[in-house]
Formats: C-alpha cells, sequence, structure tokens
C-alpha cells in the first residue's frame, strides 16, 4: 500500500468509525453505565471481533456468508436475540437496589466477550468489508498479494476504530463518574434497554 493509498484509507477509517452507528452507540451506552475502563474492554471486544471480520473477508468467506441468505439471516436473528438479551439486562437493572459504589458486576472477560459477539454477529459488517475495501486495492492485486493487503486494511480500520472508540468509552465514562447517582443510574439502564432494543429491530429490519 502506497504512502498516499495509506493516509486516504486510514482517514476514510477514521471517519467511518466516527460515523453514528450501533457499535459506537454500544460503546457510549456501556461506557456511561459501566465507567471507562470497563467501556474500553468493550472497545477491545469489538476490535478482537473486527479480526475476525477481516479474516473471514480476507480468506473469502464473507462472501459466503453474504451470498447464502439463510446463513446471512441466522447470523442476523442471533445478533438481535443478544440485543434482546442486553436490553433485559439493562431493564432488570432498573430494579436492582444495590449501591452505586458497587455498580453492575461484570468480568473482564465478560465484558471483551461482550464487544466481541456484538462485531460477530453483525453480517453487514461483512458486506461493508467487502464493498469498502476494494476500493484502496491496487487494481490486478490476487492470490496471496490481495489477501495480505486485505489483512494490512482490516488492522488500520481496527486501529482506526480503537482510537475514535476509545475516545467515546473515556469521554463517556468520564461524564458517568462525575454524574453519577440513583436517577443518572436509572436513566442509563433505561436509554440502553431502549437503545438494544432499537439496534435489535433495526438489525432484523435493515
Amino acid at each position: 500500500m502506497s504512502f498516499e493509498v495509506l493516509i486516504a484509507f486510514s482517514s476514510a477509517s477514521f471517519l467511518l468509525a466516527l460515523a453514528p452507528g450501533p457499535d459506537n452507540l454500544f460503546v457510549l451506552s456501556q461506557s456511561a453505565l459501566l465507567g471507562a475502563k470497563k467501556g474500553l474492554l468493550v472497545v477491545l471486544g469489538l476490535c478482537l471481533g473486527l479480526v475476525l471480520q477481516t479474516l473471514a473477508a480476507s480468506l473469502g468467506l464473507g462472501i459466503v456468508v453474504t451470498t447464502i441468505p439463510t446463513l446471512f439471516w441466522f447470523i442476523k436473528i442471533l445478533g438481535a436475540i443478544y440485543l434482546l438479551y442486553l436490553a433485559y439486562l439493562s431493564l432488570k437493572s432498573l430494579r436492582a437496589k444495590a449501591s452505586l459504589k458497587q455498580g453492575v458486576v461484570l468480568s473482564n472477560r465478560a465484558l471483551v466477550l461482550r464487544g466481541l459477539i456484538m462485531n460477530i454477529t453483525n453480517p453487514k459488517v461483512q458486506i461493508f468489508f467487502l464493498a469498502f475495501f476494494p476500493q484502496f486495492i491496487a487494481k490486478d492485486t490476487k492470490g496471496l498479494a490481495l489477501v495480505l493487503q486485505m489483512i494490512e486494511q482490516g488492522l488500520i480500520f481496527m486501529l482506526m476504530t480503537f482510537i475514535v472508540f476509545g475516545a467515546i468509552a473515556l469521554f463517556a465514562g468520564f461524564l458517568s463518574d462525575r454524574l453519577r447517582s440513583q436517577k443518572f443510574l436509572f436513566m442509563i439502564n433505561l436509554i440502553s434497554a431502549i437503545l438494544f432494543v432499537s439496534l435489535a429491530l433495526l438489525t432484523l429490519w435493515v
């Protein structure tokens, strides 16, 4: 990848990560609810998902997923079910009477897994990769060179995503640490539940 293409691809990836979408809204809600450090673990999970999505796209698995309607819909349904499960957890937290200092107890592994599942159950990421990446690949690039270039693009895209989503997590966590109260916690859980249900419906609709 030439320097000019690298700058163009990195800039486009940064702007795409910054544009409002399910993943950064997910990071925003989780970080506001759980704090910046926990939010960064969710971001790590999302980026690990991008690694898997990149490998799938570069090895041609993405084409299989996006051209088989049954498999595509199966993954979408799994994603919607998971989002509804997160909505249920948020609604359940509305009734919790634990102290604010104790907060929501989730292990680091569970938070990374939450971000990972959120990403890999979204087959539209594969469609995006297959449409976006080729725009920056040199003409007539084939075979191993094509695979390596797509992996390189995936790593750059993941880095840009981590930078943007990490900043969102830190900002939302910073605000939540200073605005934390019973009313604030209630509103964040309610908004998170509404957001997850909306994302689940959007996943099935689009």
